[in-house]
């Protein structure tokens, strides 16, 4: 028995997220099944997380284990072969056999992109939140410095019912203006909470739009209530970028 991991590229956009689902497409379900084509079995595949519906990904990390002797790099380009042309396996190698994909990770990138100009996009549409209003950017760097560090993320979680701790430690945060009018938002930290960081983005956009100011917005996260200026950023901006272990 092998363990093979796989880091993986998708666009959600056709997709109810990672985990399998009963009767609605998923990336784990076609990825499964297109290494159950191949092996003949069927495999457990395990995601280093669970991506929304629409949330799109450029480093997707899974692993399954095999009794197939097929190389990692015949397993790439055999899967690659099959699946449809929105997920793709960018990197193919076999790994300890305890190594578990989510489990053993010490950290994960997303990545957020807006579209900040008077007119939308045709390429862009399901990779950027569309903004038509003016943004301070500066003022958006300035209050997302406050998410370094270690805080109870609770006003940035859908929900927090189901974790045990909403206390997360965010490693590293970045406003970039790329091209002409795209602003990317990228994040690093430990773990996050479902819908951590589309919350975090449309309430960053309050700031940029200056609805809200920086003490503001950290008052917000410090005493961890959703006011009326939490909102939710669109899934088809969210980008998972990379896990690291």
């Amino acid at each position: 028995m092998r363990n093979i991991e796989l880091r993986i590229e998708y666009d959600g956009t056709h997709y109810f997220g990672w985990q399998r689902q009963k009767n609605k497409p998923t990336i784990q379900e076609i990825l499964e099944n297109a290494i159950e084509k191949i092996t003949k079995k069927s495999p457990k595949l395990i995601g280093s997380g669970r991506t929304d519906t629409g949330v799109h990904a450029l480093g997707q990390v899974a692993n399954f284990k095999t009794e197939s002797i097929m190389s990692p790099q015949l397993f790439q380009m055999a899967i690659n072969s099959i699946l449809p042309k929105d997920i793709v396996v960018i990197k193919a190698h076999e790994v300890n056999f305890d190594f578990h994909s989510q489990f053993d990770s010490k950290s994960k990138t997303y990545l957020y992109r807006i579209l900040n100009r008077p007119y939308p996009s045709a390429l862009e549409r399901y990779r950027a939140w569309f903004i038509p209003f003016p943004l301070n950017i500066e003022n958006m760097k300035e209050s997302s410095r406050v998410l370094l560090g270690e805080h109870d993320f609770r006003a940035f979680a859908l929900s927090i019912n189901s974790v045990n701790s909403t206390v997360r430690n965010v490693l590293n945060v970045s406003f970039k203006l790329k091209q002409k009018h795209i602003i990317e938002f990228e994040i690093e930290a430990t773990g996050f909470l479902k819908r951590m960081v589309r919350l975090i983005v449309g309430t960053l956009i309050q700031v940029g739009e200056e609805k809200i100011t920086d003490v503001e917005f950290k008052n917000i996260l410090d005493k961890g209530e959703k006011t009326k200026f939490v909102r939710p950023a669109p899934p088809w901006g969210l980008f998972l970028k990379k896990v690291k272990y």
